[in-house]
Order: C-alpha cells, then structure tokens, then sequence
C-alpha cells in the first residue's frame, strides 16, 4: 500500500517581521539617499584629510602632514579662524540681545502691532545674494546711501567696506539687521510665559524690572539656548555674504577671509580636495566641541517651566 506524501507545512512570519520588512523596503530610497549622500561622503572626506588629493588623480597618502601645515604654515588660515571666531564673538551675543529686546518691544499691546512685526521680518526675506550686493551699494565710502548724513554734517564718513578697520563691524551690522526669524522666535517663547507668574508678581509688588528679571528671563532662557546653539553653528559657517560681497578675495586685507571661505577656496578653487577635506573635519571638530560645552552649561541656567533646570 502507497504511502500517501505529507503536505509541507511553510513557515509563516510574523505580522511583525512582516512590518518590519515593509517599512524597511518603503524606507530604502531614503537609506540609499542617506548612505550615498552623507555617509559616504563623511567617510571619504575623513580619508581624504590625510591625503594630497586633486579631485583628478589618485590620491596619496601622507598622514598628519594637511593637519601640521594649517596649524604651522597657513597664515590665511589663523586669519581666517581670526575673522570667523571675531564675528561668532562679537554678533551672537549682539543678536540675542537686539532679537530679545525687539521681541519685547512687539509683544508690547499697541496699535499696528502686526504692521510693526511684518517691517522687522521682511529683511530677512530678502536672498542673500540680493542682500549683500544692496549692503555693497548702501556702504561704499562717498557714494553710499549711508553716507549721506555725513555728507550733511561735512564730516567724512567711515570706510564702511573698504579696510579692515571698519569691514568687521559692516558685516556684524549686517547681521543684526537680519534677526527677524530670531524676533519671531522670542515673540513665540513670550507668548508661552505663562501670565500667572506676571500676576503672582504683581501681587508681590513687583516692578517692571523685577519681573523682567525673575519671570520673563528665567521662562525665556530655553528659546535663547536653542538661539545660542543655533547662531554658534550658523556663525562658523558664515560664507554667502561675504563671499558675495568680496567675491572670495577676503578684500579689504583679509578681514573678510573667513573659514568657510578659505575652505571653499582650498577646494574649488586651488583643488586642494585633501587641506580642504582637513579643514572641513577641524570645523565639524570646534562646532561639536563648542555645541558640547553650551549643552554642558545649560544645566546651570536654562529653565523649564515649574522652575526646573536641563
């Protein structure tokens, strides 16, 4: 008598391997995007930071020897780690004060408030390149919109521009007059202050400075971290406009050659892809170690509400 042959059970998955394969599959152009687009090339550029590379031939492999010449043979390179640090120093602190204090200021129970808000954002709508080029033509020196005053007054302007003593501070004047995105920002942290603790102070007796101090700021410190975070890494890479305005050269005097820019310059330029690719890694190192150490001291002065530090 034939034996009859035993069906063969298949082995089923699970609904969540199945969900997880799904989503795995629906997820894989943006995981090749990923890998191709950042991972690879984040890798590479760390290979090519310790090679003499054109972009063209093969590149060589000479260790430390990128790393050892910026820090003991590029003079352009401490100007231009010179100029960037000047400006972070200078401008971000600067920022958040003018942002804050504009922000209090518009959040301020007056007629055309929103007409007000609407003038302060629109600079910031502007493209960057349109703006450095209408900065260029409002501040060179005798024909210049902004010297007109002077003109008046018979006094001779400043050289705006055109050397180094003034170019540094032309540029941080740039930048403060762009903070409408960091006005909003405040605006919305302002509106969040709870108006109970206003009121609580009220019944204390406390003044206008007295709640500035101890409510307003306090409750405001999480918005000005995220600013502070955010401006440090902005300001290192700080390259559109004085890019623009300069056209690379870093004129007047390499005061505007900042570190984006002699980066960019050592890449396309000179196509040194491995100094380049040296630099780059230097930057991501000063960001990540700046960005760690506000994180750090963030415990000691960002509070939430209810009182609570980070």
């Amino acid at each position: 008598m034939a034996s009859l042959a035993q069906p063969i059970k298949r082995r089923r998955m699970s609904q969540s391997t199945r969900n997880t394969i799904n989503g795995i599959l629906f997820a894989m152009p943006w995981l090749i995007g990923l890998l191709a687009f950042w991972i690879y090339p984040t890798m590479a550029s760390a290979y090519y930071s310790f090679t003499q590379f054109n972009a063209v031939q093969s590149p060589q492999w000479i260790g430390l020897s990128n790393y050892i010449q910026l820090f003991t043979a590029d003079d352009t390179f401490w100007q231009a780690v010179y100029n960037t640090t000047y400006f972070a120093v200078i401008s971000i602190p600067l920022a958040i004060i003018v942002s804050f204090g504009l922000a209090m200021m518009l959040n301020a129970k007056i007629r055309f408030q929103t007409v007000y808000r609407t003038i302060y954002f629109l600079p910031t709508l502007v493209p960057e390149i349109a703006l450095s080029l209408v900065w260029v033509y409002l501040f060179t020196p005798g024909s210049g919109l902004i010297n007109v005053p002077f003109d008046w007054l018979g006094i001779k302007g400043p050289c705006w521009l055109t050397c180094p003593t003034w170019s540094r501070p032309t540029i941080i004047l740039l930048a403060m007059w762009i903070v409408g995105q960091q006005i909003i920002l405040y605006l919305a942290g302002l509106q969040d202050v709870p108006q109970d603790l206003y009121d609580a102070a009220d019944v204390d007796g406390a003044n206008f400075i007295h709640k500035f101090r101890h409510v307003t700021v306090p409750m405001m410190t999480p918005v000005v971290f995220f600013h502070l975070v955010t401006s440090v890494i902005g300001a290192l890479q700080f390259f559109t406009v004085p890019y623009i305005m300069t056209g690379g050269t870093g004129f007047p005097a390499g005061s505007l050659m900042f570190y984006s820019i002699y980066l960019y310059k050592n890449a396309f330029q000179y196509f040194n892809m491995g100094y380049a690719s040296a630099m780059a890694w230097l930057l991501f190192m000063a960001a990540l170690l700046i960005t760690l150490i506000i994180f750090r001291s963030a415990r000691m002065w960002v509070f939430y509400a209810g009182g609570e530090k980070v």
